[in-house]
Formats: structure tokens, sequence, C-alpha cells
């Protein structure tokens, strides 16, 4: 049996926390499987690391700057096959590279193109233990790349599915995927399993439990996820493809994303492509347009309104002025959150959506914006509502019952 384990910066963020995945590790090695080992920096090297740089640049090289951040998780795979070897466990590190993962060019967001398994099937039929530094791979000229905020995770999980890894077990300060955040609902219950489409949905959606990129390349590579603490010995949450028994859920989970703003343009003029104007200005810019709402035009007018990053609104703001001109009537607000219902049983039950509307009207939570998938209903709501939007949503889909 091959297992691809994953540690995250707070699962190694001191030297005895690295002792204890290792003792965890070790644990797992005597139940007599192969094992992977994929490790993030040290919480708080990668924030230091690009502070360091931008005391010499404020926009340092990409290429520099990745072989700079690589660094962080090659310290913690040499120290914790320091740690295993130590124990009397045989073990050997690798770094992206020697890990045989290969990227794009795109530097500090590169994107896995192939893996050579070359060097860690090797290690492994010695018996080895394999660390892997996450985060990390070369591009075709031998540069070092990384993967962008929650790359180990990606490492992980492409690993997982070039070995063929019977299990990926990602590894963090949270012992599963709950049904909303236990800090917003103490009744939050955490789930014994989840879709990747739902998880996918929820890590999309603000969860931070796992990465989105991690969560689509698992459903393409049918990779089995658990995601546990590393904290204690809890069982986790499996990730994995749906099944006849999660249809019986008919809502899973509730998300909730604060970096949320609304932009609403009023008074344009309604013709034939002004839409497409508008969004390929902000694409042009990369800014992520989320939900969007147009009104019916009247006397060659209409409203258009659309959520963007809060973040990106003073850019998104600026490029309608240059596209629609000093005069356009341009309403912002930045105090809104987005609170969305998660469930693959809303494929085959209906009154999802009106539980949900009738759930926040009972509180007097106004509704301000509304875009539903096939196993997802979003809702833009004011910012101070947040919290109760959450727990109402909780309730009225008795999410705390299992």
């Amino acid at each position: 049996m091959l297992i691809v384990q994953k540690y995250g910066g707070t699962s190694v963020g001191s030297l005895e926390r690295i002792q204890a995945v290792a003792q965890r590790v070790i644990a797992s090695k005597k139940d007599g499987v192969k094992l992977v080992v994929v490790v993030s920096a040290m919480s708080g090297v990668t924030n230091d690391l690009i502070d360091k740089a931008q005391y010499f640049s404020k926009n340092p090289s990409p290429r520099e700057l990745d072989l700079l951040l690589s660094s962080g998780e090659r310290v913690t795979s040499a120290l914790l096959s320091i740690a295993l070897n130590e124990a009397g466990f045989k073990s050997i590190a690798f770094s992206g590279r020697l890990a045989g993962i290969y990227t794009d060019s795109v530097h500090t967001k590169a994107r896995i193109n192939k893996i050579d398994t070359t060097n860690i099937n090797k290690a492994l039929d010695e018996d080895n233990i394999v660390v892997v530094a996450g985060f990390q791979g070369i591009d075709e000229k031998g540069f070092a790349t990384t993967l962008g905020r929650g790359g180990s995770d990606l490492s992980a999980v492409a690993l997982a599915g070039a070995l063929k890894a019977d299990l990926c077990e990602i590894y963090t300060d949270v012992d599963g995927v709950y049904t909303t955040d236990p800090r917003i609902e103490p009744k939050a219950r955490k789930l014994d399993v989840i879709s990747y489409d739902e998880m996918l949905e929820l890590a999309s959606l603000g969860a931070k439990v796992l990465q989105n990129r991690s969560v689509e390349l698992a459903k393409k590579l049918n990779v089995r996820l658990v995601t546990r603490s590393s904290f204690n010995t809890n069982e986790g949450t499996i990730i994995s493809k749906e099944d006849d028994k999660m249809e019986q859920a008919l809502v899973s989970g509730i998300a909730l994303d604060k970096n949320q703003a609304r932009l609403t343009l009023r008074n344009i003029e309604d013709k034939p492509g002004i839409a497409a104007e508008i969004f390929t200005a902000l694409a042009n810019e990369n800014i992520n347009v989320d939900m969007i709402i147009q009104n019916v035009g009247r006397d060659g007018a209409t409203n258009l309104g659309f959520t963007v990053p809060e973040n990106e609104l003073e850019l998104a703001k600026n490029i309608m002025r240059k596209l629609l001109g000093e005069n356009a009537l341009i309403e912002t607000d930045s105090e809104v959150v987005k609170v969305s219902v998660v469930g693959v049983g809303m494929k085959s039950h209906s009154g999802v959506a009106s539980k949900a509307f009738k759930s926040l009207a009972d509180e007097g939570i106004n509704i301000g914006m509304i875009s539903t998938s096939e196993i997802k209903i979003s809702m833009i709501v004011d910012e101070k509502y947040a919290e109760l939007a959450v727990r109402a949503l909780h309730k009225a889909y008795e999410l705390d019952k299992k």
C-alpha cells in the first residue's frame, strides 16, 4: 500500500512539531505501507522570505523570488528526513527538481505539466520514506518555480496521482471539513465524507481546509483524499467521487466569503455587445468577476451589477471609468459578503432555494444578489449580517444533526 501524506506549515511550525510529525510518519511506516511525505515551509517562513525580498525591491523578479521562496520547503524536508533517519528509519529528502515535478514557466503561480516518478520509485523500492519539498517544481529551463499559495496541497495530490497512491492524506491544524466555520456556529459538525464537487465549491467559496486547485486535480486524477489534523488522532473527512449515499444529504455545508465587493453601473447604454465590452475590459486586467445581475432595459438604458474581490474593487472601478467615461454613474459597496449553500442533494430535491430565502427573510436579512449552480446557491448580503446568515442557514438545513 502506498500513501502520500502532506503536512502544512502549522504542522511543521517548530522543531518540536517536526519531531511530532516524524513520530506520526513512523507510526504509519510500522503499518507496512510505503510513504511519500510532502511538507510545507515552517509557518511564517514564506512571509519572512517575502519581507526579506521586499527590503531590496517592492517588485522583485519572479524568477529570483521563486528560487528564494522554494528554499523554505527544502529546509523542512531536510529536517524531517534527518529526524526520521536518526530514529532508525531510512529516509531521503527530495526538492521539487529531484522529485521530478515539471511545470510551466509562470513564476510564483506555475502549473504542473508532468511528473517523472523515476527517482521516487527507486527510493521507495530501497525502502526509504521519501520526503518531498512541496510548493515547487522546475520549468523546462531548469529554473525553480513555485505553485502559488497552498501549492503543497497541489504537490501532494499530483504526486499521489502520478504514483497511483492508494490514499492521499492532507494534515492541517483542523481535523476535517465542517458543515460551516465552527468559530461562527459552535454547532457545526465534522463531515465523514464529502464529494469532490462539494469540496471544490466550498474551497472556492472561502473554506480554508483545502486549496481549490488541489481538489480539482484530485477529481481529475481520481485521487482519494482524507483531510485530518496532525495535532490529534481523530478520524478526518474523506473527499472522493460522488456516490448514492452522498445524495441522501440535501445540503453538506454553508460557506462564507468576506472578500467580496459589489459594483453597479447605472444608466449604461442598452445595446448589443455592451456586456461583452465591460467584462472583456475586466478580464484583460485579470479581474475575476463572480456574480452578475442586469435589469431590464428602459428608454435605451440599463443597470448592470457584479461582484469582484474586495481588493480589486478600486481597479475595477478605474477600468469602468476609462471604458464608460468620467461621467458614468458607478456605485460601489465593499460592505457585503457572499454566503453559500452547497450540497449534491440539490440535484434531486426541490425547495432548497426557497428554504434558504425564507430562513434569511425570517431574520430580516435582505438578499442583494443571487446565483445558482447544480449544487450551490450563493447570496450577497450586508456584511453586518454575515454570521447571522450563516447560523440561520445552518439551522434551516439542520446541519448540526447527522
